[in-house]
């Protein structure tokens, strides 16, 4: 069997920045198996497979895998799919602005692309379902020791270690400085034990002089990826410790992540956050994906 790649990164719009992306088309003869087999062969953060949809109207069905397990749900798939199908099938179309939906395991996730003539095409999709606590909060302590920092480096304004989920849980660790993130140093196969979740993202408030609100690295070495250098799913899991400690106003925030940059892939992740009657109803991910190579798989 024969089937067609693309790669692109995504949440930058430079290529071999962002996060790497392997898009593989008309993959529904693939079983289980195989499908786990390529991602650990591409060996990037995340690979996504192309299927037709189960409702003729939608785009298409698509399944994501890290190098170690599927995911029901991740953001930069979720761009980076949105992007190369919208640029496959409607590049010479006369259309600059779509809208499609894909059938993820999380549920359909609607998406609006804006085609670029060329280089870096937007897109951006509304969170498939509102962040939520996932866990109990894990402790100073455990946080501290999992990521070999000291207790004092963890946490900032009311900001404590949470976990939250919006498809798929993260332990959401604050550090007080952006000096402190770039310490981080993971103890490897001792996360899940220490925060009860494979995923963490780690993040600091920015300077108040730069384009972003927030800088973050996100690791998950027990599901294949040892840094992420960009994380829409964590994204749209952390509108909710938004909603929990930021005091936001009622209306739409926006408060972009800039994550990746201590891999030398900086990333600008998207977050718009829709809070009501004090509490989140909303949220928004986007940003930018470019190709970078196309081939055929052979399987």
């Amino acid at each position: 069997m024969k089937l067609n790649f693309t790669t692109y990164d995504v949440f930058t719009d430079t290529r071999f920045a962002g996060n790497p992306l392997a898009v593989v088309w008309d993959a529904d003869d693939l079983s289980d198996a195989q499908m786990q087999t390529i991602a650990r062969e591409f060996n990037l953060s995340e690979t996504i497979f192309v299927r037709a949809p189960a409702n003729p109207q939608h785009a298409a069905s698509v399944r994501i895998f890290t190098p170690g397990k599927e995911l029901p749900f991740a953001g930069h798939p979720t761009i980076g799919c949105a992007v190369a199908i919208a640029e496959a099938r409607h590049r010479d179309s006369g259309l600059d602005d779509l809208i499609l939906v894909l059938e993820e395991q999380v549920g359909p996730v609607r998406c609006g692309v804006k085609l670029s003539a060329e280089g870096a095409s937007f897109a951006e999709f509304t969170a498939p379902r509102l962040s939520a606590p996932a866990g109990a909060d894990p402790s100073i302590a455990s946080a501290a020791r999992a990521l070999g920092l000291a207790e004092s480096d963890i946490g900032f304004d009311k900001h404590v270690p949470s976990v939250f989920s919006a498809g798929v849980p993260f332990a959401m660790i604050p550090v007080a400085s952006v000096e402190a993130l770039g310490r981080a140093a993971p103890a490897m196969g001792a996360l899940s034990a220490a925060l009860s979740t494979t995923e963490v993202f780690v993040y600091a408030r920015a300077d108040a002089k730069a384009a972003h609100s927030f800088h973050a690295r996100m690791f998950a070495p027990e599901i294949g990826i040892v840094e992420d250098p960009a994380t829409g799913g964590a994204a749209a899991a952390f509108a909710g410790v938004l909603a929990r400690f930021e005091d936001l106003p009622d209306g739409w925030h926006t408060l972009p992540i800039l994550q990746g940059a201590e891999m030398g892939r900086p990333s600008l992740i998207g977050l718009e956050v829709n809070i009501e009657n004090g509490a989140l109803a909303g949220a928004r991910i986007a940003g930018k994906a470019v190709k970078v190579s196309e081939g055929v798989l052979y399987v």
